[in-house]
C-alpha cells in the first residue's frame, strides 16, 4: 500500500523532466533542474499570452463594423463567381461634377501610411493619373480597417469603393490635385511583396550622368543605373513617365498611319526572314533556315519596291528591323521598329520628299496637340527645350554640299564626298537651329558612294545621288531616296557598289527581275520610331524608348 507521502513524491517526480543519466549514473545538477523549471514557466506564460491575444483578436473581430469592407480577395479565377455589374470608374474621367458621388475603381496602391490610430492616407494610381485617398475611423469605418489599409504594400493592385470629395487644399503630390477619395471599402486583388527589386519612384528620376552612377543623389537616395532599370524592366515600366513614353510612341504610329491613309497609302507586311542581305554589307544577322542560310531583314526595302512593280502605287509598313551593328552608343539598337513608305511619283522625287515633310509636321503637331500631357510629364523628368516645329514653307531644305559648306565655315574639316559622323550631324543641327530656329530639317543629294546599291545616281553630278535624310535636333531619323527602277542599271550598281552583291544570286534575282516588266519611277524612306520618340522627348538614351531593348550586350529580359 502506497502512503500519501510516497504518492506526492511520485507526482512531483512525474512533473519534472526525466533525469538524464551521466556515465556515472548520476542525475542532472540543481542548476539544470532550476533552468528547466524556469523554461517551463516561460512556456506556460507565452501560451497564456497567445491565448489572450487570440481572444482579444476574436473579440475585436466580432466588434469590427468594417469586417466585410476590407481584406484580401480570392485570386481572380480561382473560385466560381458572377459579374457584379458594378460600373468601374477611370480616374482620368473624374471632374468636379463627381464630388460627393460614390465610385468604384481598380488601381495600384502607390503609397500607404498611417497618420494615427484613426487616420490613414493612401495614393492610388491608374496609368499616369494619381489621386490621394483617406481612410478615417467613424461609425462605419473601424480602427482595424484604418490600420489594415495603412499597411497595404506599395504596388499592390486594389479595388476601391469611395466617395469623391474636394480636399481642403490642392494635393500637390497627385496629378488629380483638386479631388480626393474618402475610402468606404478597399480590397487587395493582387498583393505585391514588401521588398521590390527596385523602387518605382527611383525609376521616375532621370538617369545619372555617365561616370556618376555610383554616387548618391542629394537626400541619400541611391542612383539607379540604366542597366539596373533594364534588368528589372517590368518594375521600371511602372513609372508614370514610362507609361507616358509608350503612349506617345503608340501615338506616333497612329499619326503615321492616319496621315498616309489620307494620302492613299495602304498598309503592308513584308517577310522578316529573307534569302539575301537587302542592304549589302555585313551588318546582318544570319540564321539557319532548315538546311539553308537566311537573314533577318535589315529593312522591308526590296519588298516595298517589288510591290511598286506589282502596281501598288503607295505602300506603308510598320515592322521590326534588325541591324547587326556592334554599336554600343546611346542612339543605336540591334532591333527596332521601322516606319516605312514607298510611292510612285509623277515627275520628280522631291514630290516624295515634300509628302514626307508633310507627314513629319503632321506627327509633330499631332503630338503637340493630342499628347501634350504625356510630353510635359516626360520633359519634367528629362528637362529639355520644347521641340521647335517649323511651318511647311519654312522647313530648312538643304543639300548635302550646302551642309558641308556650313560646317566648313564653322571650322570643321571634312571630305565633301564622305558621310557625316554623328558629331558632324549634331554640329550641323546646332548651326541650322541658330540660323533657322528649327529643330527639324532635311538634307538632300548625298554622295552616291555612301548610299545603298538601289539609290538613283544624280544626273547632274555622278558623285551625288537622288537621296535624302531627315533630322530632329541634329540627329538622323530617316533615310530615303529615289530608287533605281531599271533592271540593267540596278545590276550595274550592285556590282560596282562599295559592298558589291551578285544580282543573279538566289536571294536577289527575283528583286532584279521585277524591274524587267515595267516598273514606274518611285521613291520612299524609312523612319526609326524609337529615334523619333527619343528626340521628341529629349531622352538621353534610345533604350528608354524601347520596351525591352536589344543591343550588342542585351538579349534579356
Amino acid at each position: 500500500m502506497t502512503t500519501p507521502t510516497e504518492a506526492s513524491g511520485a507526482a512531483s517526480a512525474q512533473s519534472l523532466p526525466e533525469r538524464a543519466k551521466d556515465e556515472a549514473g548520476e542525475g542532472p545538477s540543481k542548476s539544470a533542474l532550476k533552468k528547466a523549471a524556469k523554461d517551463k514557466e516561460k512556456a506556460e506564460k507565452a501560451a497564456k499570452r497567445k491565448e489572450a491575444e487570440e481572444k482579444q483578436k476574436q473579440e475585436a473581430a466580432a466588434n469590427d463594423v468594417s469586417a466585410e469592407d476590407y481584406g484580401d480577395l480570392p485570386m481572380v479565377g480561382s473560385q466560381a463567381s458572377q459579374p457584379s455589374g458594378v460600373k468601374r470608374t477611370k480616374l482620368s474621367d473624374l471632374t468636379g461634377e463627381n464630388v460627393d458621388q460614390g465610385i468604384v475603381f481598380r488601381a495600384t496602391c502607390l503609397n500607404a501610411r498611417i497618420q494615427s490610430a484613426k487616420l490613414a492616407f493612401l495614393v492610388f494610381g491608374q496609368g499616369i493619373e494619381t489621386i490621394q485617398a483617406v481612410v478615417a475611423a467613424s461609425d462605419s469605418i473601424s480602427r482595424q480597417m484604418v490600420k489594415w489599409a495603412g499597411g497595404i504594400n506599395a504596388e499592390s493592385t486594389v479595388l476601391v469603393h469611395g466617395l469623391v470629395k474636394k480636399p481642403l487644399e490642392p494635393v500637390k503630390s497627385a496629378t488629380i490635385s483638386e479631388l480626393e477619395i474618402h475610402v468606404q471599402k478597399v480590397y487587395i486583388i493582387a498583393k505585391a511583396e514588401q521588398q521590390l527589386p527596385m523602387q518605382v519612384e527611383d525609376a521616375e528620376r532621370p538617369l545619372p550622368i555617365e561616370g556618376e552612377e555610383s554616387q548618391a543623389e542629394e537626400g541619400g537616395r541611391p542612383i539607379v543605373t540604366l542597366n539596373t532599370r533594364l534588368n528589372n524592366r517590368y518594375i521600371d515600366l511602372r513609372g508614370r513617365h514610362n507609361q507616358a513614353i509608350f503612349t506617345i510612341k503608340d501615338g506616333i504610329t497612329l499619326l503615321f498611319q492616319e496621315f498616309l491613309r489620307k494620302e492613299g497609302f495602304i498598309g503592308t507586311q513584308s517577310p522578316k526572314l529573307i534569302g539575301a542581305a537587302s542592304e549589302g554589307g555585313s551588318n546582318v544577322f544570319e540564321v539557319k533556315y532548315f538546311n539553308t542560310p537566311a537573314f533577318l531583314a535589315q529593312s522591308p526595302q526590296l519588298y516595298k519596291q517589288m510591290l511598286i512593280a506589282a502596281r501598288f502605287e503607295r505602300v506603308m509598313e510598320q515592322g521590326t528591323i534588325f541591324r547587326a551593328e556592334n554599336s554600343n552608343t546611346a542612339r543605336h539598337l540591334t532591333e527596332f521598329t521601322g516606319l516605312d513608305l514607298e510611292m510612285v511619283f509623277e515627275e520628280d522625287y522631291h514630290e516624295t520628299m515634300e509628302l514626307i515633310i508633310g507627314l513629319m509636321l503632321y506627327i509633330f503637331n499631332g503630338l503637340k496637340e493630342r499628347y501634350s500631357k504625356e510630353t510635359s510629364l516626360v520633359r519634367s523628368v528629362y528637362h529639355v527645350e520644347e521641340f521647335k516645329i517649323p511651318t511647311q514653307e519654312n522647313v530648312p531644305r538643304l543639300t548635302f554640299p550646302e551642309g558641308i559648306a556650313m560646317l566648313k565655315e564653322a571650322g570643321v574639316e571634312l571630305n565633301e564626298y564622305e558621310d557625316l559622323s554623328t558629331t558632324d550631324e549634331k554640329h550641323l543641327g546646332r548651326i541650322v537651329f541658330e540660323k533657322y530656329g528649327s529643330d527639324f530639317y532635311t538634307l538632300d543629294k548625298f554622295p552616291l558612294a555612301v548610299r545603298p546599291f538601289y539609290t538613283m545616281p544624280c544626273p547632274s553630278n555622278p558623285k551625288l545621288s537622288n537621296s535624302y535624310d531627315f533630322f530632329m535636333r541634329g540627329q538622323e531619323i530617316m533615310s530615303g531616296a529615289q530608287r533605281i527602277h531599271n533592271a540593267e542599271l540596278l545590276k550595274k550598281r550592285m556590282r560596282e557598289h562599295e559592298n558589291p552583291v551578285d544580282p543573279d544570286s538566289p536571294g536577289l534575282v527575283d528583286y532584279v527581275n521585277c524591274f524587267r516588266y515595267g516598273c514606274p519611277q518611285h521613291a520612299g524612306g524609312g523612319l526609326g520610331l524609337e529615334r523619333i520618340v527619343m528626340l521628341w522627348l529629349g531622352l538621353p538614351n534610345i533604350r528608354l524608348a524601347s520596351l525591352f531593348p536589344r543591343d550588342p550586350g542585351r538579349l534579356m529580359p
